[in-house]
């Protein structure tokens, strides 16, 4: 794929291993570059959505100490897909007991999609901690982006595929497919609740990219990866992000504003898994940013344009004074 061309070399973590974040959770974790190199996070989507070799490779790891971690019930995480005990305000808990745990004062944060929202939300409660930001994809999950994707919107977008959306969820519940959904995933039919983990993972895999690639949707046979992707989704817009007011994520930006820590914001034009909008909004909060709007892209980090910008942008960061 053309987007390869912009990443760094294929590389192997120099450690790993399994930090316990409650008596229930314990989290993965790897580090790889260099071990006295700029410390930066790399924060994956979903959520639910695990990490993968591919998130390895935007860093220079001549330059970077990269720290990545599946977060609570994704990935190589114990237990997988659990809700239990997972909310967004745990996750950046486990991202601070990562930090301490590895010694690190400050890190680069990098997130995209949900991964932005939860760079964003740790940014606004651990500012001082925090040396840059690389976001990409912006997501805050106010019920507009919600209901955009999931209920009336990129429906028309995609008519195809969206049909494949609906299908598991009977006519009578089909004013609220989030909620329809969540009493699926949660459910104790193991046959429909896998049923409807693939059906609800593969909509988004399918609109992820400009153009449908059939590796994002191959990644949907895998029914533990369905499982997580879809019920940690769900539960977290269930519940609304666990957020304290509906529109917490921008409000609270003014915190990263006035730290006057450098942001990067990388946003594909055609993006419909999460659109524009509320990254153009989000850069207005954040008048400082570097924002940069792909033509020629979707929501993907796949994309070419949107992988090279990311890899310029911790390109860049890399000259940053390590504290």
């Amino acid at each position: 794929m053309c987007d390869e061309m912009s990443l760094y070399s294929a590389i192997e973590p120099r450690s790993s291993g399994f930090l316990e974040v409650s008596k229930l959770h314990k989290i993965y974790y790897e580090e790889c570059g260099i071990k006295d190199g700029i410390p930066v996070i790399y924060i994956h989507g979903g959520p639910g959505g695990g990490i993968g070799d591919r998130d390895r490779r935007y860093f220079d790891p001549e330059a970077y100490r990269i720290v990545l971690f599946d977060q609570r019930g994704a990935g190589k995480s114990t237990p997988a897909f659990s809700l239990e005990e997972n909310d967004t305000w745990s996750l950046v808990a486990d991202i601070e007991k990562l930090r301490e745990h590895l010694g690190i004062e400050k890190w680069v944060v990098f997130g995209g999609s949900w991964g932005s929202t939860l760079a964003l939300v740790y940014a606004e409660k651990h500012i001082d901690r925090v040396l840059a930001m690389v976001l990409r994809g912006i997501f805050t999950l106010r019920k507009e982006e919600l209901r955009w994707f999931y209920q009336e919107g990129a429906s028309y977008l995609f008519p195809d595929r969206w049909e494949e959306y609906v299908e598991p969820i009977p006519e009578e519940e089909r004013g609220d497919f989030i909620t329809a959904y969540y009493k699926r995933l949660t459910g104790d039919n193991e046959e429909e609740r896998l049923r409807c983990a693939k059906a609800w993972s593969k909509w988004e895999m399918a609109t992820s990219q400009l153009r449908v690639n059939p590796e994002n949707l191959s990644r949907c046979a895998d029914d533990i990866f369905s499982l997580a992707f879809a019920r940690i989704e769900c539960h977290y817009f269930v519940n609304k992000g666990f957020f304290d007011s509906p529109n917490y994520v921008l409000d609270n930006a003014n915190i990263i504003h006035e730290s006057g820590i450098p942001v990067t914001i990388v946003q594909g034009r055609y993006d419909v898994v999460c659109p524009a909008k509320t990254a153009w909004e989000l850069h207005k909060k954040l008048p400082n940013a570097e924002f940069y709007l792909i033509e020629d892209a979707g929501h993907s980090a796949k994309e070419e344009g949107i992988t090279k910008k990311l890899v310029e942008a911790c390109d860049k960061y890399k000259t940053l004074v390590k504290v």
